[in-house]
């Protein structure tokens, strides 16, 4: 197992909302110094429902994976998909979300690449900055 990656006290951090099922989240991603995201958190417009506490514990399983080294394109392949390849989950929209913000800031830098991502749009996507 790989050693965790523990984040800075201080930190950057972004917070979006992705609707899924027609149920807003927010999103709130951590940054490391060098901007790779190294925490998630997840919450519902549904708080106290048992989709935001899905929606947390997925957000804190997420955060340990990327922490102890897990690629983003391995999480994504990992996660339940629809037959067109779209996330099939908040947390699969969530990662793919991650994995479009680095690509938009950084281009295609490895180990994520354009060919990992499954096409998609922001409306079909469900993203508002």
């Amino acid at each position: 197992m790989t050693d965790r990656r523990i984040l800075p006290q201080r930190r950057a951090n972004e917070t979006f909302e992705i609707v899924h099922e027609r149920i807003r989240f927010a999103v709130t991603v951590g940054h490391y110094d060098s901007g790779e995201p190294g925490e998630v958190f997840i919450s519902c417009a549904k708080g106290g429902s048992a989709m935001d506490a899905v929606a947390r514990d997925g957000a804190v399983l997420l955060s340990l994976a990327i922490q102890h080294g897990v690629p983003l394109t391995t999480i994504k392949n990992a996660i339940t998909r629809k037959s067109n390849g779209n996330a099939d989950t908040i947390l699969g929209r969530v990662v793919d979300s991650l994995i479009m913000r680095i690509v938009v800031k950084v281009g295609t830098e490895q180990p994520v690449s354009t060919e990992q991502i499954a096409p998609c749009d922001d409306a079909e996507f469900g993203m508002t900055p």
